[in-house]
């Protein structure tokens, strides 16, 4: 897949999969390959093993590798775009890995780190560009202090650098980034999922991230047809059936973020709803919820019990 076929899949849905768990708390491989089938078989372009929905920072070395070689074997005519990161000896050799494995680009998580300067940002990124200028280098960004014309002078210094996912909640920024980074040919991900796809569409935003691609797909891509129509009341009643999905995730700072899809998933029989520390299940309550949610999608029976929902296979 070319580097220009990648950007085309980038200005879509750019679906991040959960990492399933088994009861021995191992990864459930066959869950994991029957979710980015679904996801892959409904149209989602892209599939990004190991973001911040598959619990990046809770799996070993050993499991962000099985998780890239899982991607690569279900995920079917999907670009498959690994996140990275961490020291950047370690973002490097995992940005390797995902090249030896045959991913077609790599995302690389915020720096997290106390102290970051816009230079030592830029050399970081550059780095692992450089370590692999086979693959599209996509950036993660959750930092104020990193601006549209720091954004344009990594853009300046290494050709593969192709995509940026701006994760914050800041619309304005988001279309100043755009704006002041100049020249720079980038495909632009909102990257807060469906609850900032709009805003970021207005700012000329061609992208956007989801965890809700793992429970219904065709929502998240009939969703992404009404932005790129500028049907905007047609995308208002599609994020009126979904807010209260995505509003949940965001409950709490995003405490809930996974939690919520893996529920979901579990209560559709797709796999296990659990995670790991710092995280933790659901409560009583917000599992109902989710029943509700999903017997208004018609995914579930309205007033299913409690007690069929838990027997469901995991």
């Amino acid at each position: 897949m070319t580097l220009d076929e990648v950007r085309r899949r980038l200005a879509g849905v750019v679906s991040i999969p959960v990492t399933p768990f088994a009861a021995t708390g191992t990864i459930d491989e066959p869950a994991l390959i029957a979710i980015n089938r679904r996801m892959a078989d409904a149209g989602i372009p892209v599939i990004t093993p190991n973001g911040n929905t598959g619990e990046y920072y809770s799996l070993t070395r050993e499991e962000r590798s099985r998780c890239v070689d899982l991607a690569m074997i279900s995920s079917g005519q999907a670009a498959v775009l690994v996140g990275v990161g961490g020291a950047l000896a370690d973002a490097i050799d995992e940005a390797r890995y995902a090249r030896s494995a045959g991913a077609h680009a790599v995302m690389v998580h915020q720096p997290v780190h106390p102290y970051i300067t816009r230079a030592g940002w830029i050399d970081y990124h550059a780095a692992i560009a450089t370590a692999v200028p086979e693959l599209g280098l996509v950036t993660y960004v959750k930092n104020l202090a990193i601006d549209g014309s720091t954004i344009g002078r990594l853009a300046d210094a290494v050709d593969n650098f192709i995509g940026v996912k701006y994760a914050l909640p800041d619309p304005v920024g988001f279309a100043s980034a755009i704006a002041d980074a100049g020249d720079a040919d980038l495909v632009w991900i909102a990257g807060l999922a469906e609850s900032y796809a709009a805003s970021g569409f207005a700012a000329t935003a061609t992208g956007f991230t989801s965890g809700l691609a793992n429970v219904v797909p065709d929502v998240s891509l009939a969703y992404l047809q009404a932005l790129r129509d500028s049907d905007w009341a047609g995308a208002l009643s599609i994020w009126k059936s979904i807010r209260a999905f995505e509003d949940l995730r965001a409950r709490d700072n995003n405490a809930l973020n996974v939690s919520v899809v893996k529920e979901a998933l579990h209560q559709l029989g797709l796999c296990d709803r659990a995670v790991r520390a710092p995280i933790s299940t659901l409560d009583d309550e917000d599992r109902r919820a989710v029943t509700a949610m999903l017997a208004e999608w018609g995914l579930v029976e309205s007033g299913q019990s409690r007690d069929l929902i838990e027997a469901q296979p995991a």
